[in-house]
């Protein structure tokens, strides 16, 4: 068993399908996102002991005896299922059209349901490769209720418990069975389309942005705060090239304070930050810029992500609130002026257009490398223009510098003594104006030079 690669994922059947795809469905809480857990080896699907918490199709990279395939959580498949539920229902049947063959999970339990039975209709419609899990087995008592399942007319019910992984193996087994040849595991490709996280608050238009970008309903969206739980990865088009976006979960609270499904959600939100390498922070633009709002701001910045700011719903906002708009930014975006801001409505697609400059923007200065040469010189004559306040009798000074890294943009700052973290923050804005660094935060670590003991 694997963990979720960064590389990118074709789970069309038609296209470029190198590897095959598996759509994971069911009733709501019968345990497929613990499932997929259990088969790509690692907590990555959010799991809570309520239903519904699974809303998109998310896909996850998996193996099985050396043989690579892809994974398709869904959310739980209501039949007489209504509004949000409805939209769930509807992502599941599109993963099951996409996928090569299907695991459906059942829970062995409660035995057949008339959902079940709705679900295995649909499926017999679809005509494909059907594998019954029979989930929740957890001994060998509850292993001989899960033969009633014969019933289903699938075939053979396999016991399972994605909890323990009891009888794991002889599933996957069968799911290599029933997918076309798999090709065997191959070292990660180096590179592959650029990785976009799409963060903010909830309910402030995210999963609408992927929709729109992606031409497609990719992802449920709800007025309901907090519709999106896992992240969902979405291979776009646009201005030429692919690109990857992440839509995440909106991040209401603290990791610390949040609870329940919510704080997994926010952890993988932190993760796909991790994974990318822009944040785009979609912002309400009709509503006040909140501390919230800073607070995902300050996760990218210490991520050491670029940055693109995207105030959405921007057809809602009048000439009033856009005066009021104006002083905030000021107020409020004052540590990341660096960052391109653009005006869209997801909604019906209005400036999305100038998204991909914006991000082009800020990959460039997130990877800007400036010569040694030239930044010492830069550094010496700002050391001479503005040196160093005198503190206590001494004045530090930089003796030289290097750029260590890119992506982001670290410098080594090499002094004669602690720089106040004033005329830090001083050198870091004149790096902005001589080299550019648009788009991107930028670290400096000082070297202060040792005196020697006597």
């Amino acid at each position: 068993m694997t963990e979720q690669s960064d590389q990118p994922l074709d789970a069309t059947p038609g296209g470029d399908a190198r590897v095959p795809v598996l759509a994971i469905v069911g009733r709501p809480n019968v345990g497929k996102s613990t499932l997929v857990n259990r088969i790509i080896g690692r907590r990555e699907a959010v799991v809570e002991d309520i239903p519904g918490v699974t809303r998109d199709r998310v896909p996850y990279d998996a193996s099985w005896n050396g043989r690579a395939f892809t994974v398709v959580d869904t959310g739980g498949w209501d039949p007489d299922a209504r509004g949000m539920a409805q939209r769930i229902a509807g992502q599941a049947e599109i993963a099951i059209s996409l996928a090569d063959a299907v695991l459906f999970v059942v829970d062995a339990t409660v035995g057949i349901t008339d959902a079940d039975e709705a679900v295995v209709r649909i499926l017999r419609k679809a005509d494909k490769p059907v594998v019954l899990a029979a989930n929740k087995v957890d001994d060998a008592r509850t292993e001989a209720e899960a033969y009633s399942l014969w019933n289903l007319g699938l075939g053979e019910p396999y016991p399972v418990s994605a909890l323990h992984g009891r009888g794991s193996g002889d599933m996957l087994d069968a799911i290599l069975r029933a997918l076309p040849e798999t090709p065997p595991e191959s070292e990660p490709e180096v590179g592959g389309p650029r990785r976009i996280a799409i963060v903010g608050r909830p309910n402030v238009g995210k999963s609408s942005l992927l929709n729109k970008l992606a031409g497609e309903e990719r992802v449920v969206v709800d007025n309901a705060a907090g519709t999106t739980v896992d992240p969902v990865d979405e291979l776009v088009e646009l201005g030429g090239r692919t690109w990857r976006f992440i839509d995440t979960a909106g991040i209401r609270k603290r990791v610390k304070s949040a609870s329940g499904h919510e704080y997994y959600a926010s952890l993988r939100t932190a993760t796909a930050i991790d994974r990318a390498e822009v944040a785009v922070l979609v912002l309400d633009a009709q509503q006040n810029i909140s501390e919230q709002d800073v607070r995902i701001l300050q996760t990218v910045r210490e991520a050491g992500r670029a940055l693109v700011i995207a105030f959405n719903k921007w057809d809602l906002v009048d000439e009033e609130r856009r005066h009021f708009l104006e002083r905030e930014i000021e107020r409020e975006l004052v540590q990341v002026q660096w960052a391109p801001r653009i005006n869209v409505t997801a909604r019906t697609g209005w400036h999305i257009d100038r998204l991909v400059p914006a991000l082009d923007r800020a990959l460039e200065g997130w990877e800007t490398r400036v010569g040694t040469g030239a930044l010492n010189t830069f550094l010496g004559r700002l050391v001479a223009e503005h040196p160093h306040p005198v503190r206590s009798g001494k004045q530090p000074k930089v003796l030289f510098g290097t750029q260590a890294t890119t992506a982001p943009p670290t410098f080594i700052l090499f002094t004669s003594g602690k720089l106040d973290a004033a005329y830090e923050r001083y050198i870091e804005r004149r790096l902005r104006e001589e080299f550019g660094f648009i788009g991107t935060p930028i670290i400096l670590q000082q070297r202060p030079r040792e005196k020697r003991r006597r």
